[in-house]
């Protein structure tokens, strides 16, 4: 039997009573609807401004569970002093403006968020997603314990928040690669929060493939690179399908890491399970210059506290979000890496 949904919603803050904090300037996943018991709901909480992710494929049924749940939190006398905004994002809209997100409540959705110490620029509605992914957050914390002194290449950065972990850990030097000038402007807005140098030839906006044929020709190596691309994306330049060949991306950058360096890999497709994402760093690894040093898991919020089935079995990472992180020797050549 189908519990209802406020049942399931009350149930889903009491898992997470941990998380809220005095100041209310944090960010987590407070309801995951696909494990939690209502596939077609998942709410975020960015600061004060709550986004409601609607999933259903009736979007007008969709809105009526938005509607239910906003009642809920009209009364709720824990969250009616602080939660000052409401975002709704209706993914399977043929509108595109409601797809990026509409004002449901509130005036002013918040800018920023905190976290681990952190300020995270934010632009709620600049597209689909919210410029910030919950499922990242450990991965971000790790960048802050481990940048220290260290050069990084942070490719497909989108807004740019594992460069500024990298940078809040002591970073040398942090290069942060998108194809969208938009999304590395946030970027910048976030170092201004934390009083982080803005460097402009740091901030490259271009595409992957020939501006990393640059940084090689140009000998400048790294000491940590990220890879966090897009699921399917194509260019006259080059294609990323992280469903089908995500080894190429990994032997791209290969050449640009220092000896003893880093390399975290990142693979969100949906239909590669663990074991096959696995698979693939293992092949690479097989000639012994990979090394599999540590898997970053999702954090519980985002994952959720229910039984639901995910679409592929992730283990041995617990989300589809599948994080490794590599360590990195080099030789004079290799015959996989790409020019």
């Amino acid at each position: 039997m189908t519990e209802p949904l406020i049942y399931l919603l009350e149930k889903a803050i009491e898992a997470r009573a941990s998380l809220f904090e005095a100041q209310h300037q944090s960010a987590f996943r407070l309801f995951n609807g696909f494990t939690e018991g209502n596939p077609h709901l998942t709410l975020d909480l960015y600061a004060g401004t709550l986004v409601f992710n609607n999933y259903h494929p009736d979007v007008s049924a969709g809105m009526e569970l938005v509607y239910e749940v906003k009642d809920f939190f009209d009364s709720y006398l824990c969250v009616n002093n602080w939660l000052h905004a409401g975002i709704i994002k209706s993914r399977n809209s043929l509108n595109h403006t409601e797809r990026r997100g509409i004002l449901l409540f509130g005036q002013r959705p918040d800018r920023k968020i905190r976290e681990h110490g952190v300020w995270y620029a934010l632009d709620l509605t600049m597209n689909r997603d919210a410029s910030l992914y919950l499922d990242t957050r450990n991965l971000r914390k790790w960048l802050i314990d481990n940048s220290a002194d260290k050069t990084v290449l942070n490719a497909f950065a989108y807004t740019g928040s594992f460069g500024v972990a990298s940078m809040a850990g002591g970073a040398s030097r942090v290069v942060q690669l998108d194809l969208n000038r938009e999304f590395l402007n946030l970027a910048k807005d976030s170092y201004g929060l934390n009083g982080f140098p803005i460097i402009k030839t740091d901030f490259i906006a271009a595409d992957f493939f020939p501006a990393v044929s640059k940084l090689k020709r140009t000998g400048q190596n790294f000491d940590c690179i990220i890879i966090d691309p897009p699921f399917f994306s194509s260019t006259p330049k080059g294609k990323v399908d992280q469903e089908n060949d995500s080894a190429r991306l990994i032997n791209k950058v290969r050449p640009l890491i220092n000896d003893g360096g880093t390399l975290i890999a990142i693979n969100n497709a949906l239909f590669v399970s663990g074991k096959e994402f696995m698979q693939t760093l293992e092949s690479l690894c097989e000639d012994g210059y990979l090394k599999i040093k540590e898997l970053i898991p999702v954090p519980e919020d985002f994952t959720g506290y229910g039984a639901g089935q995910q679409i592929t079995d992730p283990a041995p990472f617990n989300h589809s979000t599948k994080i490794a992180i590599l360590e990195v020797r080099r030789k004079r050549s290799h015959p996989a890496e790409e020019e």
